[in-house]
């Protein structure tokens, strides 16, 4: 049963700092054939935090360009759903408190803070709809991730793709009894469970990636590619009827692995993973945006997030 809902607005907000694959290879792996990893990366270009940028101000720059496009007042939201892997800037109070308070809002909305890890946003627009849904709206979701703060040449796959970066999308009530969300798959898979860890957030650790790579490839596609044929099945349509597949970009082969195991072509993607690199639970709503903003996203299209 669809939820009725509308995306009123996106935004999307990079880092300063622009780091190069060619600058990190001779760091992550010495010796090795660059040419080699490079196809493997898929990632040309990612940003990482530079001197001024926090998430919260990546996360106030992105919410602020999705008000202006949705024509809306920070006043008039009525949900701030802060979504992350990597921690935001602040354990207590929930970061989301600090993104309001850079808005200049103040009882006037709920906010919280929500990690799923990449599947965040997905798991964040689940909530958003849901309270739209039920009387609530505008509600604000916002992903960032600040994976640089804890990337070391000790894991070097991790260092490779993993980008800083946020995105914004805000949801609002509609009025059309077709138009919303068609259908949600979202399920919590063992595959890999324990293999892919982040300790609490402290100096000195980092990101572990005990998987192999094709371990990783092959989980991805099982899952992403399993959920995304599922709720097309419960949704009705088939990816002839999806005009835009904009999932999660780990990078740049296996977004393409990801699009076949779903059915779909080049097409219907928009790839930005060789930009900025994989985002996180930013990755999905990044795309979105900047699909948007360059005119391919159209209202009334059906898209498969």
């Amino acid at each position: 049963m669809t939820i009725p809902c509308r995306i009123l607005g996106t935004g999307s907000a990079l880092p300063s700092r622009c780091v190069t694959t060619d600058e990190l290879l001779p760091i992550a792996f010495p010796g090795r054939n660059h040419d080699d990893l490079r196809a493997k990366v898929g990632i040309r270009t990612r940003y990482w935090l530079g001197e001024g940028d926090t998430a919260t101000s990546l996360c106030v720059n992105a919410v602020r360009q999705a008000l202006d496009m949705a024509g809306l007042h920070p006043r008039e939201l009525s949900r701030i759903l802060f979504v992350t892997q990597t921690g935001g800037d602040y354990g207590i109070p929930a970061n989301a408190n600090h993104i309001a308070a850079a808005l200049d809002i103040d009882d006037t909305y709920d906010a919280f803070d929500l990690n799923n890890t990449c599947t965040g946003f997905l798991t964040g627009l689940d909530i958003a709809a849901r309270s739209v849904a039920t009387g609530m709206g505008p509600v604000a979701v916002i992903a960032v991730e600040t994976f640089s703060r804890n990337l070391t040449p000790q894991d070097p796959r991790a260092m490779m793709v993993f980008a800083d970066g946020a995105a914004a999308c805000i949801l609002g009530p509609s009025d059309h009894a077709d138009e919303g969300v068609l259908a949600i798959h979202l399920r919590n898979n063992a595959m890999l469970r324990g293999r892919i860890i982040h300790e609490h957030p402290q100096p000195g650790l980092y990101y572990k990636f005990a998987p192999t790579g094709k371990e990783l490839a092959d989980a991805a596609i099982a899952c992403i590619g399993g959920a995304s044929r599922e709720v097309m099945r419960v949704a009705g349509r088939g990816p002839d009827e999806v005009d835009w597949f904009l999932p999660h970009q780990p990078n740049g082969p296996l977004f393409a692995g990801i699009a076949a195991a779903a059915g779909f072509g080049e097409d219907k993607l928009f790839p930005v993973v060789d930009e900025v690199g994989s985002l996180g639970a930013a990755s999905s709503p990044y795309s979105l945006d900047k699909a948007i903003r360059a005119g391919a996203v159209k209202s009334g299209q059906t898209l498969l997030l």
